[in-house]
């Protein structure tokens, strides 16, 4: 089952339609991921700028981005699928030579806790990059968003999901592939009371993106005729969470969704040995992990939302576990979360610049909106190549990637976008249920 959803300015203005058992709204029709040393490409002359005179020959473009992606913290496990999603992207950009090189400087988010990024900021603004890939968390964006903007650079994240950064005061200079947990918030909250559940107890992290999603799924599943029974919040840095799941078992839920990052491997074992089912807790893309033998009690049967391409699959996710395995020499051990939604982060900042002809950020962000179709009315292209080859030829290109038609709006959110559904198995690894 999954979720696609295509939203018009900043209303959700839903449509609902059943189609072949899911639910549609609104669907209208180098070292990488960990080293210092940037990936460098062959040389792809001076940075131009101007106007675009669609000839291959009159662009000779290098653009350089930056990474700020999990290597360490409480989301470390979506780093590989993130940074390999980039680094296919970038490795396809210049493979294609038309007109335009990437490099990349790798970098580490960490999180709220340990900070990497105020490391990691500072040295990609000295690199003079043009744009930063990152965070997957949006905490941590929010402690770094108001500098990058300040230095007139964008930040272009593959995994934000808070509400709070459709209006922020970022100067045109923040986007984002991943749709707000509005979204997400409604397809968890429809699938808890599809799945006959009436009172949710829910725990959350305290933060943009814990907030967030709390309020966006409590809305949803009231409105769908259930009753949150008990929401309960905790801290980053929080290591117990006794009062909290005593709080909440007392308002006796029949189920629990817990909304947080890798502290996910305490918190529900904690509910577990207090007596609740461990079938009965719904996830969310914060900690949608292949938990395997590092959560210690069974989440057999429980179930889960992540944002999801719909065109993804097991090519892509081959594509993905290849890249990695030559770059890292180690899996992904079935973790591609976000990693289409990186992939398409890279294409369209390279399709912006070759449209500016310019890899000034202010340039760029003023073409990011066309490229992915959310206005211009741009040729359909599905590939950095046959996009840049309508940029080329004088025309204009409207991406639609792995992740979905993204069409961005003027905030710079997706306004098209997919959710998928997933359950664990008796291995506590999940797969997508259709």
């Amino acid at each position: 089952m999954s979720i696609t959803h295509r939203r018009r300015q900043r209303g959700l203005s839903m449509v609902a339609l059943a189609c072949a058992g899911a639910l549609v709204l609104s669907a209208c029709g180098g070292d990488s991921g960990g080293s210092d040393d940037p990936t460098t490409p062959a040389p792809g002359g001076d940075t131009g700028t101007g106007e675009a005179t669609g000839s291959t020959e009159e662009r000779d473009l290098t653009l350089k981005i930056g990474t700020v992606l999990p290597q360490t913290g409480s989301l470390q496990f979506l780093g590989p699928p993130e940074e390999a999603g980039v680094g296919v992207a970038v490795n396809k950009i210049n493979e294609a030579n038309l007109g335009i090189k990437v490099e990349v400087e790798w970098g580490d988010s960490g999180d709220a806790d340990n900070r990497a990024f105020d490391t990691t900021i500072p040295r990609m603004l000295a690199a003079d990059v043009s744009a930063l890939i990152g965070a997957a968390s949006s905490g941590v964006t929010s402690l770094f968003l108001d500098n990058v903007v300040a230095a007139g650079k964008i930040t272009f994240s593959p995994a934000n999901t808070s509400p709070a950064f459709t209006t922020w005061d970022d100067n045109g200079l923040y986007w984002r592939t991943a749709p707000s947990d509005a979204l997400q918030g409604e397809v968890l909250g429809n699938l808890v009371a599809e799945d006959g559940h009436s009172n949710l107890g829910i725990l959350f992290l305290n933060d943009p993106y814990g907030s967030g999603l709390a309020d966006a799924l409590k809305t949803n599943f009231e409105a769908a005729g259930g009753t949150v029974v008990a929401s309960e919040s905790y801290n980053a840095n929080d290591t117990s969470f006794d009062a909290q799941v005593s709080t909440i078992l007392a308002a006796n839920p029949d189920a629990i969704s817990v909304i947080a990052f890798e502290e996910t491997s305490t918190i529900i074992p904690a509910f577990v040995s207090k007596g609740f089912d461990g079938s009965k807790f719904y996830l969310v893309d914060g900690n949608m992990s292949q938990w395997g033998d590092k959560m210690p009690v069974s989440l057999e049967g429980s179930k889960g939302t992540t944002p999801m391409g719909a065109d993804t699959g097991d090519s892509w996710y081959q594509e993905l576990e290849e890249y990695w395995q030559a770059e890292k020499g180690e899996s992904l051990n079935g973790e591609f979360s976000y990693g289409a939604e990186s992939y398409d982060a890279a294409t369209l900042l390279a399709l912006a610049a070759l449209a500016a002809n310019s890899t000034d950020p202010g340039e760029m962000a003023g073409k990011l909106r066309e490229v992915s179709g959310g206005e211009g009315g741009g040729q359909k292209c599905n590939d950095f190549a046959s996009c840049a080859k309508i940029i080329l030829d004088g025309g204009v290109a409207d991406y639609d990637g792995l992740s979905g038609p993204i069409d961005f709006d003027e905030n710079g959110d997706p306004t098209g976008a997919t959710i998928g559904i997933f359950q664990y198995g008796a291995d506590n690894k999940h797969t997508r249920i259709n």
